[in-house]
């Protein structure tokens, strides 16, 4: 049979029929490469600035006046919060809200006058190294340069082209910047949402193309039961996944868990319904199981990218971290890291667990909502 153009454009025209009638492909081939592109090319940032910082300044003179002015008129640092003991400082480190925190001795500026090089202390939250690695290069150069500043007239001969000071630097959670620290915690949250998401997507939506959901209509069960039914096997699944990533991480890894892992395995459970809401949700929209895949790799995209797994948070624009505070992805990675790392109790992981209680209210009420009028 020879090749015939007519028949060839019939089937050329027949896909494109085909690909108009099935919306939901056709955005998803049009809208990743644009959430792709948009991310890669704004909010993908390797070389974060204006990272938060606190100052514990315990010596008011004027060499302590223009160090802080300097790091408030830098790129990398941010002066968002004074502190007024260490222990304050220690807590703002592993409550996240702070990247950097910056103490000044009290008897600074006598020792700098002196020419005894006193010691500037730079702490840092180093549970994700490639967050604090250009800052912490450029604190030396910018302490150096502010300081020779004010070292006039008499002073000028405490100039030199090696800093008048020690700057000593303490990276907190992870000192030798070992990237499996931060990565293998990390990617527990990372198989929980790609996996709950898709699973569950994929299960109910199966069971409406094979015909199966008539005989729920046909039996008094109440929705909510329908969707606890489904759902428990899954969080067991999940506890699996967990389990095995923690062996891996303490027995292959060696990732330090200074926290309590026990109190991990309890808030892990908010995290992974969370995720199965949603996959409950994208099941009431989508026709088949097709779509449900595709729903599923739309919403675990920016949640790879957005929530700081793969790219420092901190170095998103203000609109993507925006966005990624509303994804769980986000709150959980600093749940589990705050733990492992950080040691964090209970009292430092609530400021991270409302957010994803909210999102998983709203998701399983619209799923809930959603699945009855299905059954309807």
């Amino acid at each position: 049979m020879t090749f015939s153009f007519h028949r060839f454009w019939a089937i050329v025209v027949k896909e494109f029929i085909q690909m108009r009638r099935d919306r939901m492909t056709f955005g998803m081939m049009v809208g990743v490469p644009m959430i792709q592109l948009i991310l890669f090319g704004y909010a993908i940032n390797s070389n974060p600035k204006h990272l938060p910082t606190a100052i514990y300044a315990a010596d008011n003179s004027q060499f302590s006046r223009t160090l802080v002015w300097s790091l408030r008129n830098s790129s990398y640092f941010d002066i968002n919060t004074e502190a007024h003991s260490a222990a304050e400082i220690k807590t703002m480190l592993a409550e996240n809200k702070v990247q950097f925190a910056v103490t000044i001795p009290v008897d600074f500026s006598r020792k700098l006058l002196r020419g005894e090089k006193p010691t500037l202390l730079l702490e840092a939250d180093a549970t994700d190294p490639s967050a604090v690695g250009f800052a912490l290069a450029a604190m030396n150069q910018l302490a150096t340069t502010a300081i020779n500043r004010d070292l006039t007239g008499p002073l000028t001969k405490l100039r030199s082209t090696a800093p008048p000071f020690t700057l000593v630097t303490h990276q907190h959670y992870n000192p030798e910047s070992i990237s499996q620290y931060n990565i293998v915690p990390g990617l527990m949250g990372v198989m929980l949402t790609m996996t709950m998401i898709m699973i569950t997507g994929l299960a109910i939506t199966r069971e409406r193309e094979r015909g199966t959901m008539e005989n729920l209509l046909s039996t008094p069960v109440h929705p909510g039961e329908v969707i606890v039914g489904k759902i428990v096997p899954y969080i067991l699944v999940g506890y699996v996944q967990v389990t095995l990533v923690l062996l891996a991480a303490k027995f292959l890894f060696n990732v330090p868990m200074l926290g309590s892992v026990p109190l991990l395995f309890v808030l892990v459970l908010l995290f992974i319904v969370a995720n199965l809401a949603v996959g409950i949700t994208f099941s009431t929209v989508a026709k088949n199981q097709l779509q449900a895949v595709q729903m599923a790799f739309f919403f675990f995209l920016p949640s790879l990218l957005l929530s700081g797994y793969m790219f420092p948070f901190r170095g998103m624009p203000p609109w993507a971290q925006h966005l990624g505070e509303c994804l769980p992805l986000t709150h959980f990675l600093r749940v589990v890291r705050g733990i492992l790392l950080k040691g964090n109790g209970l009292a430092e992981t609530l400021p991270d667990l409302w957010p994803i209680a909210l999102f998983l209210t709203v998701m399983l009420t619209i799923g809930v909502k959603r699945y009855r009028q299905t059954l309807d």
